[in-house]
């Protein structure tokens, strides 16, 4: 359990904040970037469930998300390491039920013949919002996987980029099932 009775310590005056396992890292380091850009995510779905009052199927399935996005900040907050007792982890279960939740909300879709523009409802700008900031929290992510011992689970990656599929057919499914969908018309304003 997290208990959280003081919120400023001050340690992070000189620049500097700690990871999960105690270990202090400077606050532009990669890793710190990696988590502090799912929480951005999280934070931008939070938005979204503020327009969903008549969409409680997507909003119990977005709840489910911010849930996730707070497990893969403890584990990209906790490097793991051989030989250490092992923590909290994103694991494949997590990634097969976004798989699922894509397929029922894109059964109801229609096929797209045009790239999407953000915009619509409320609902889907803040979610294609959301969407982009998953894209950067999962490009820092493999940057980061891509250091020398800097490990990133398998499994976080591949959520973050079933996130960035689900948001996106969310996005959809808040434009009325696709039928407020702004389309992208090429050349349009030449």
């Amino acid at each position: 359990m997290v208990v959280l009775n003081r919120i400023y310590t001050r340690t992070g005056d000189d620049g500097t904040t700690a990871l999960g396992s105690g270990e202090r890292r400077p606050k532009y380091d990669l890793r710190i970037a990696a988590y502090g850009t799912v929480d951005e995510t999280n934070a931008a779905i939070g938005v979204v469930r503020l327009h969903l009052a008549d969409a409680p199927e997507l909003d119990a399935m977005l709840g489910l998300v911010q849930n996730d996005l707070f497990d893969l900040g403890a584990d990209l907050a906790v490097p793991q390491r051989e030989g250490k007792a092992e923590r909290l982890r994103v694991v494949a279960s997590q990634v097969e039920r976004l798989e699922r939740d894509i397929d029922r909300l894109n059964a109801d879709l229609k096929p797209l013949n045009s790239f999407v523009l953000p915009g619509g409802t409320p609902a889907a700008a803040f979610l294609h919002l959301a969407r982009t900031i998953c894209r950067r929290a999962e490009r820092i992510m493999v940057e980061l996987a891509a250091q020398p011992d800097e490990p990133v689970g398998d499994a976080a990656i591949q959520y973050m980029n079933r996130l960035s599929d689900f948001l996106f057919i969310a996005s959809r499914t808040a434009n009325h099932n696709g039928a407020g969908d702004v389309l992208w018309v090429p050349g349009q304003n030449r």
